[in-house]
């Protein structure tokens, strides 16, 4: 599987992290663009979709070596963290050469408390006072595993906030919905494992590979990565199947000849599982008005009643059926 491509020669980036799937060729189209730029990034993504990688990927593709990236966990830090450490981390004085443009991921920002993003707050720039200055002195990048349009609505997440780190926002997909990049994620992490723990290589069959397109991946690349350690561990992908095959949500009998199925019903099962996903996430948002959900589905409203009746939803008893 060839994914050579000219952003990833230019920057040594691991070329797996560009991937084929249509569902991240085209957010990768305009990273390169964004990338040399200083506008702020908000990263949105299920938890283990890399939005630290893609955080580092875009600071890699800035191109200087001199600047700093400084990861902060925003679920780890308090109002007072904010207040005492922010200041040093953003320089304005432009003087330190290696502190000035400094490349800022705050991480799980979802997750801070309203008392952390009022602290923080003032103390990020803003368009007027840093983004039209030719010689930036932070470069914002935001990750979040939630969506912060409900958490603004909620009264849980800032406003002014928001629009200070958003301004370009990217949605990395969850692994069930790019499993073209599989295997090439799968060959990358046995590898890069094989290296660090100085152990063989196992190998990998085609019927691990449906078997692995078949699962759900609910912890997404983290969760493969994970397995792949597991099977440069253990020294089989066989033993780490049998073990993923043991935990909740994965049960499948360890006596016999387990059939694996094919790769067309691992296609098949797997896009039932994200619009099954996509119509009680969108229900859920609308409150379960099923007509205002069919109309942001773009679908007819008869489309989505069998939709809901195959796929056995019960409807809540505490909102009113519409």
């Amino acid at each position: 599987m060839d994914l050579k491509s000219p952003i990833s020669a230019q920057t040594g980036i691991s070329d797996f992290i560009l991937g084929i799937s249509p569902a991240i060729q085209p957010i990768n189209a305009v990273v390169a663009d964004i990338a040399r730029t200083n506008i702020p990034v908000l990263l949105s993504g299920e938890s283990g979709t890399g939005k630290e990688a893609y955080a580092r990927f875009i600071y890699n593709l800035a191109g200087n070596p001199s600047k700093l990236f400084k990861k902060i966990n925003c679920a780890a830090w308090g109002a007072q963290d904010f207040r005492e450490q922010i200041p040093g981390i953003i320089i304005t004085s432009g003087e330190n050469v290696k502190s000035s443009g400094t490349t800022v991921f705050l991480d799980q920002i979802d997750d801070m408390d309203g008392q952390c993003q009022r602290a923080l707050l003032p103390l990020l720039p803003d368009a007027e006072t840093n983004y039209g200055d030719p010689k930036p002195t932070i470069r914002l990048i935001a990750a979040t595993s939630r969506d912060l349009e409900p958490e603004m609505a909620a009264g849980r997440f800032r406003r002014d906030l928001y629009f200070r780190i958003n301004g370009v926002s990217l949605r990395l997909p969850p692994l069930r919905e790019r499993k073209e990049d599989l295997p090439a994620l799968l060959e990358h992490f046995l590898t890069d494992w094989a290296k660090q723990l100085e152990k063989a290589r196992p190998e990998t069959s085609r019927e691990t590979i449906e078997f692995l397109l078949a699962h759900s991946w609910p912890g997404n690349i983290r969760e493969l990565r994970n397995l792949s350690r597991m099977m440069v561990v253990l020294g089989s992908a066989q033993l780490a199947i049998r073990e993923l095959r043991r935990t909740p949500g994965n049960e499948m009998p360890l006596s016999g000849e387990v059939k694996i199925p094919s790769l067309k019903i691992a296609a098949r099962t797997a896009s039932r599982h994200t619009e099954r996903e996509l119509i009680l996430k969108t229900l859920e948002r609308t409150r379960w008005n099923r007509k205002l959900a069919a109309q942001e589905l773009q679908i007819s409203y008869k489309s989505l009643l069998y939709k809901l009746k195959r796929i056995e939803t019960s409807y809540p008893e505490s909102v009113e059926k519409v």
